[in-house]
């Protein structure tokens, strides 16, 4: 192992921005390293599905960037953040020749900040499935333990940063799609405040409310650089902005304590299943260490409808894919194949096409509901600590979408504890919490008030400082 390949398993993003920008190192240097990284480790597990190695190392080699990150490589999960020349799939076999034309926004942001793209990471079929093995790719294994899903529906990306290929990577989240994953990882992964970061050219107004994108990481402080680097409002945005960070931007925001919070926690969702032994034992473990840095904790948990997010998701985000779906075959002229779309996401398209005005009107409705019931709880706790994932990190192949009643008995455990933030647009981070009896990764889940990350940032600067967790997972990888 050269000095430069360490690098990539002891330094996070920041920490190579700041060796390139000193001149330890080069940036090609540490991209041919990253590139190396991928080309090796990327056959065990199907993280990167597509590549632009020649443009990155032109990239690298001119080290024009003067952006925070500059010369770092980075990588962009292939679902709603297209990259000119790469595929723009998401996932799905309908859309697998097509390619992007122009970057998106968020993609000219990271670009901005001086990341290196090196290419695209695996995804489920339109980001809906809580495991990344779709049928077009197959599937992403986790670097922990290869017979295991590295979760999804950002998988790809958070495999490749665990496994040391890069050290952040581009995600988004619909319904868990940044804090699933980075649990089932040992990563961190934050939701922003729904309009914190931009989705165009994907309209926020209604056919995509729930989503936002940011990033997989391994340490806070690379989360914060990275929401300073793409934050913001974009002239036209439907919603008024999430406020600027008081300290002047989220990674200044971690110098400063945010001071003794009231911390309520729980082990249960609120459908009154409690979550899995090990993810009980990680809640229980932070919330004593939250109480020995000082905060109040105790057992509470917010009242909602527990099936509303549920149900608002899948009206909302189903009609929007469906849209999409329907745009793909009048372009192509041709009505819907057999072979199209997963058997999974074929039944919730025909579901979808039956929606009506009063069906999205009454979803529309309940994520005010909800948020209102949320927000209550909110009025005496500043966080919510709750498990990331309620079940195990399951084997490839448990949410397998050609089994129907796979998906339909098991996916929704997934994400009863992530979802609802998605829709009442409230920012929520995963951080890790040690392993389970397997050796897999647990994460547990804080929940701040709309436009907190400050604070939920510096909370989770506190836990990576009283209990570090491991920057990559050992390699090469349990089997």
């Amino acid at each position: 192992m050269t000095d430069i390949d360490s690098l990539l398993d002891s330094q996070d993003t920041m920490g190579l921005a700041a060796l390139i920008a000193n001149g330890d190192v080069t940036s090609l240097e540490v991209v041919d390293a990253s590139i190396a990284r991928l080309e090796s480790r990327n056959p065990v597990l199907n993280a990167v599905v597509a590549t632009r190695i020649e443009q990155a190392r032109q990239e690298a080699a001119a080290e024009t960037g003067s952006g925070p990150l500059a010369g770092v490589p980075f990588l962009v999960k292939d679902l709603n953040c297209d990259v000119a020349g790469l595929p723009s799939t998401k996932g799905s076999r309908l859309f697998a020749d097509h390619i992007a034309t122009e970057d998106c926004e968020l993609t000219r942001r990271f670009k901005a900040a001086g990341l290196v793209i090196l290419g695209n990471t695996n995804t489920p079929e339109f980001g809906k499935n809580a495991s990344t093995e779709p049928l077009l790719f197959g599937p992403t294994h986790n670097p922990w333990n290869t017979r295991f899903s590295p979760c999804g529906s950002s998988g790809g990306s958070a495999a490749a940063v665990a496994a040391g290929i890069v050290p952040s990577a581009h995600a988004n989240d619909g319904g868990g799609s940044i804090r699933i994953p980075a649990s089932a990882c040992g990563l961190f992964g934050l939701k922003p405040t729904r309009g914190r970061t931009p989705t165009w050219p994907t309209p926020a107004s209604f056919s995509y409310p729930v989503g936002i994108g940011l990033a997989v990481t391994r340490t806070v402080r690379d989360t914060a650089a990275l929401l300073d680097a793409v934050a913001g409002p974009m002239p036209g945005d439907p919603y008024p902005a999430p406020p600027a960070p008081i300290d002047g931007s989220f990674l200044a925001a971690l110098g400063r304590s945010p001071g003794q919070l009231r911390i309520g926690f729980t082990t249960k969702s609120v459908s009154g299943n409690t979550a899995h032994p090990a993810a009980v034992a990680a809640v229980e473990r932070t919330a004593l260490l939250l109480a020995e840095l000082g905060h109040i904790v105790e057992e509470a948990s917010p009242v909602y409808e527990h099936d509303v997010p549920t149900k608002v998701l899948t009206t909302i985000m189903g009609v929007a894919t469906a849209e999409l779906v329907e745009s793909r075959l009048a372009q192509l002229g041709r009505p819907l194949a057999d072979d199209d779309l997963e058997p999974v996401d074929r039944i919730l398209h025909e579901h979808s096409l039956a929606v009506t005005a009063f069906d999205l009107f009454h979803a529309q409705q309940s994520i005010e509901r909800v948020s209102r019931d949320v927000a209550r709880f909110h009025m005496t706790f500043d966080l919510w600590l709750t498990p990331t994932l309620n079940v195990p990190v399951p084997e490839l192949g448990y949410l397998d979408t050609t089994s129907i009643e796979a998906i339909f008995t098991r996916a929704g455990r997934f994400s009863e504890m992530t979802a609802v933030f998605n829709v009442t647009g409230q920012p929520a981070i995963s951080v890790p919490a040690g392993l389970d009896e397997r050796g897999l990764p647990v994460g547990v889940q804080l929940v701040g008030r709309h436009c907190s990350e400050e604070t939920l940032l510096q909370m989770a600067l506190q836990l990576e400082q009283a209990a570090p967790w491991p920057l990559v997972a050992p390699w090469p990888p349990a089997a």
